[in-house]
């Protein structure tokens, strides 16, 4: 039997998952981490991206959009404090695609109502979403 670590995943919105997991993938400030059982405390910022749980004994892996947010790792749990969070399988890929291309519209013509920050984080959540449908789309 392999060994699992207890995963929990949340966002201001609600819970999103709770379980057994043997890995876990996150979007981690500094590049994406894998949590095992017995790994080292650890607490870092996630940027947007997907957290994956594969969850063992032939369960297929979970998959979830964050929009960034906290993890914390200890040896046998995983915390992630999502600042927005989804199933990947109920993202929108119109919706994403639209949101890509108004933050593209933004950074190109420099509009007034938009700021240069807020149009670089709306892109790469974007970006981070049409990712993670991508991702989900060759697994199935």
């Amino acid at each position: 039997m392999a060994m699992t670590i207890h995963v929990d995943i949340v966002s201001a919105e609600g819970h999103l998952f709770s379980g057994e997991g043997e890995m876990v993938f996150a979007p981690a400030i500094m590049g994406e981490i894998g949590v095992a059982p017995r790994h080292a405390p650890l607490v870092t910022r996630l940027k947007p991206g997907e957290v994956r749980v594969e969850r063992g004994a032939g369960k297929p892996q979970a998959h979830f959009y964050v929009s960034g947010g906290l993890i914390e790792v200890q040896p046998f749990r995983v915390t992630v404090l999502a600042d927005t969070g989804v199933r990947a399988a109920d993202l929108d890929e119109a919706a994403a695609m639209e949101a890509k291309r108004r933050a593209e519209d933004a950074l190109a013509n420099q509009a007034a109502d938009m700021d240069l920050a807020k149009a670089q984080a709306e892109l790469a959540d974007a970006v981070a979403q049409l990712r993670a449908i991508e991702r989900l789309r060759k697994i199935r």
